[in-house]
């Protein structure tokens, strides 16, 4: 690092502006209006207060063809005009690119002046022209280059977005000459913002801390060994929970990017740093110690739960946080480490044994916000599920009738902290069966919750958290295959001692289904809606999850087709388009929610002239058809997205327009054969529906009745699935059939298949009256059909008992409709 050159004497200063100044006027005069722009500059960085400087500056300023940026910055630096610098600062910020040249020169004009009087504005300046102009940045790497010290000192005491705006130059490769130069530059600026923060008082403004934690977020192999034992617990100190949050959030950062790149080392300072001050038993140190724990769990979980669990550290907590009862700031320093160390799953267990008493005393009797974070670690501990405990019973009952209804007063509360707290402590508490009770059945508090939700004014935690509640409240216990039900019988078995395996009565569907209807009756919908734009990747999938559950139930589908749920998942489902494990997830949960909603609903109704369209919604119902790849769930597959896709595709192409049945036989029609071809009843059945349905345009009529061999194949598929067991997969394929036999290619196809016209006069003798029904049209279209392929027809029904059949039919339904179809079909053949 360059040491700081020593200053020109002021007189050489003032004098050198002059001739600047002076030479410039001349430059103007001449026709080099650029040129004399330039000098003026030069003049300006020397002696900005001179007044033959700035009588200069007046009257170039006046000359038509200089840009108006200079002029404004110019009387911002020059005059202290603090309107002229709004107005270079909304310039800047409304206008395009700035000719290289003027950027330079507003650049060296706003950095270098002095006693400006506004400092936000020559801040917002500086940073914009670093931000926008590659000019501006080269500029700045040149001069950095040749006096780091100087330069870093002049930018970073203007402000904190000017400082900011240093990193982004030395990370700028596109602005140096060489790539060796900038990092040079870089160590030496990263080693300046270190020497900053040691600096008595400026770790408490950030400025440096957001300085380091831009370089290191990008360069953190590069510059982590610049960071010594001293400087990095330095920067542990800035974790200290009574500093601000942009004080904290950018320690954080620093703090997880160092403990990546430094390994062992970092986590050896980290552990020193905290061990030695627990040790001190010094208030001030405690504070400090618990802070840094805090912190570094969300970080570091394994790192921070070995620390915390070190023998003898979590039992000596209570003796040592009494002793210091009445520093308020060690014990809120102590509950911000225990919140945070809930996080794993032996600490937390620590904390239930060694704290729960003195947490309730904190919850009862504390002070400002501890009685709250005690609360919610109390809601931690206990909520979260696992083996059952001695006094577990005990402990959720004290959930439901304390920790419940503190947090629901405090979710009234108008102080956000609050609420988030609230959110945070219910979150946990609500995995409980009785809880999930307690609060769905509360409509009053459901509705005030929501509102806080969709008020616009919720922080990402809140929303987070408040979507994990509806979850909770909302989730069912999954399906098992019998396999898995078996190996859980099995497990229950082998831990005998332990209590029993049986599902809580109040995690039964009937339960959830009716805490489902409570929580869509007081507008869980409608907000999840409208808070979508506002959720991040994860509460989006919890929001998924949320209707996934909701739409497990008929009578909720209108309802969230109503209040634009299906509207919401189309987005959804299109915006994941990676292939990450969570986007693949959120995107066949989005398909299967969508899936079930349009079982039950008139489609015509739901899409309309405007968007979405009808058609958009075929892709994600037939990305459930196949199992993905990239998504495979342990055990068997689950059919179910499968089976309730076909069902809300077969309602799709029944609507009168044939788009819909035709973007289905285009993109999935092999697949829907093989389903067609299936062990699983309920698939096959399903499919075949979807097959008759799609009979009601031209190409479902194609594909079986062109006479290919793929047709044949088909025809031969659908005859068969017309003698199965199943009567629902009878009536599809009878449906689909007597379709088909209206056409006399079909009819040529059927007499090719063995037993084809015996299987549907078969259908004519079926209890089911549907299925008979369409028996009967398959024979009177076979008959019907034109010689010589009608003769062929007539002769193999006859053959096959047809006549005895159909006076059978005609003498014993009281269908009309039936009875006209079998006259109809016994004229053909008596003829």
């Amino acid at each position: 690092m360059q040491s700081l050159p020593k200053p020109i004497a002021d007189d050489d200063n003032e004098l050198r502006a002059v001739e600047l100044a002076s030479n410039a006027l001349k430059l103007v005069a001449s026709g080099r209006a650029e040129d004399g722009s330039r000098a003026l500059r030069e003049a300006a960085s020397l002696a900005p207060q001179n007044r033959k400087v700035k009588e200069a500056f007046l009257e170039i300023q006046s000359h038509e063809s200089i840009h108006i940026l200079p002029k404004l910055c110019a009387r911002f630096v020059l005059e202290n005009d603090a309107q002229a610098g709004n107005d270079a600062l909304n310039y800047l910020a409304s206008s395009g690119q700035v000719p290289p040249d003027i950027a330079e020169e507003c650049l060296a004009l706003v950095s270098t002046g002095k006693n400006i009087c506004v400092r936000t504005t020559q801040d917002g300046i500086v940073a914009r022209l670093l931000r926008n102009s590659s000019a501006a940045k080269a500029a700045l790497a040149t001069r950095l280059q040749q006096s780091p010290t100087l330069v870093f000192t002049e930018i970073y005491d203007i402000g904190d977005d000017a400082s900011s705006g240093i990193a982004t130059v030395v990370l700028d490769s596109s602005v140096w000459s060489k790539e060796s130069v900038r990092e040079a530059c870089e160590r030496d600026v990263f080693q300046l913002f270190l020497a900053k923060l040691m600096e008595a008082g400026n770790e408490l403004d950030g400025r440096a801390l957001r300085g380091i934690s831009k370089l290191l977020a990008t360069d953190a192999e590069k510059l982590h060994d610049l960071l010594d034992e001293d400087t990095f617990s330095a920067i542990l100190g800035c974790l200290d929970y009574r500093l601000s949050a942009e004080v904290r959030s950018q320690a954080t950062l620093v703090t997880a990017k160092y403990l990546e790149a430094a390994d062992n080392k970092g986590g050896l300072i980290l552990s020193k740093f905290i061990s030695t001050r627990v040790a001190r038993h010094n208030g001030e140190d405690l504070v400090l110690a618990f802070s840094a724990a805090a912190a570094i769990f969300p970080l570091v979980p394994s790192t921070a739960a070995t620390l915390f669990l070190t023998e003898g550290f979590v039992s000596s907590l209570v003796p040592l946080l009494e002793k210091r009862s009445k520093s308020e700031k060690v014990e809120q320093a102590a509950l911000e480490m225990l919140s945070a160390a809930c996080i794993d799953t032996a600490c937390r267990e620590a904390i239930r044994k060694h704290l729960s008493g003195w947490l309730q005393r904190v919850r009862d009797t504390g002070q400002e916000q501890r009685p709250v974070l005690a609360a919610v670690i109390l809601a931690k501990v206990r909520g979260l599920t696992g083996e059952q405990k001695v006094g577990e019973n005990q402990d959720r009952k004290e959930d439901a009738d304390d920790l419940v209804p503190m947090f629901k007063r405090l979710m009234a509360n108008s102080e956000e902290h609050n609420k988030q707290s609230a959110v945070e402590g219910l979150a946990y508490v609500s995995v409980q069966p009785n809880v999930k009770e307690v609060l769905s059945s509360d409509q009053d508090f459901l509705k005030a919750f929501l509102g806080v939700l969709r008020s616009g004014q919720a922080s990402s935690t809140i929303l987070f958290g408040g979507l994990t509640i509806i979850d909770n409240l909302t989730k069912y216990l999954p399906v098992l295959s019998e396999e898995q039900r078996r190996i859980s019988q099995l497990k229950a078995y082998a831990n005998a001692s332990k209590a029993s395996a049986k599902a809580d009565p109040l995690d039964e569907d009937t339960a959830v289904t009716k805490r489902c209807s409570a929580v869509v009756k007081a507008g869980t919908i409608s907000t999840l809606v409208g808070i979508s734009k506002s959720l991040s990747s994860t509460a989006t999938t919890i929001a998924l999850n949320i209707l996934l559950s909701l739409s497990r139930t008929s009578s909720h589908r209108g309802k969230i087709a109503q209040q634009g749920g299906i509207r919401f998942l189309l987005q959804l489902y299109l915006s994941a388009t990676g292939q990450t494990e969570s986007e693949i997830r959120s995107r066949r949960i989005a398909a299967h929610a969508l899936a079930r909603i349009l079982i039950s609903v008139d489609p015509t109704l739901v899409f309309t002239s405007g968007p979405p369209s009808l058609i958009s919604a075929i892709r994600p119902l037939l990305s459930l058809l196949t199992e993905d790849p990239d998504y495979v769930t342990e055990g068997p597959r689950d059919l179910l997205p499968t089976f309730e896709s076909l069902l809300a595709l077969t309602n799709l192409a029944s609507t009168p327009s044939p788009e819909a049945a035709e973007t289905i036989i285009r993109l999935a029609f092999p697949t829907i054969e093989d389903l067609q071809l299936g062990s699983n009843t309920m698939i096959r059945r399903a499919s075949t529906e979807l097959v008759c349905n799609l009979m009601t345009c031209p190409s479902g009529i194609e594909i079986f009745a062109d006479e290919s061999k793929a047709a044949a194949r088909r025809l031969h598929i659908l005859v068969a699935l017309a003698d199965v067991e199943d009567k629902a997969t009878r009536r599809a394929a009878g449906g689909a059939m007597a379709t088909l036999t209206e056409f006399e290619s079909t009819v040529r196809g059927v007499l090719a298949i063995e037993r084809g016209v015996e299987i549907l006069l078969g259908l004519c003798e079926d209890e089911d009256e549907g299925i008979l029904h369409r028996g009967v049209v398959c024979i009177r279209n076979l008959v019907s059909t034109d010689d010589p392929t009608g003769k062929n027809a007539r002769e193999a029904v006859m053959n096959l008992r047809g006549v005895e059949i159909l006076k059978a039919i005609i003498n014993g339904t009281g269908n009309r409709g039936i009875l006209e179809l079998g006259v109809e079909a016994l004229k053909e053949l008596m003829q």
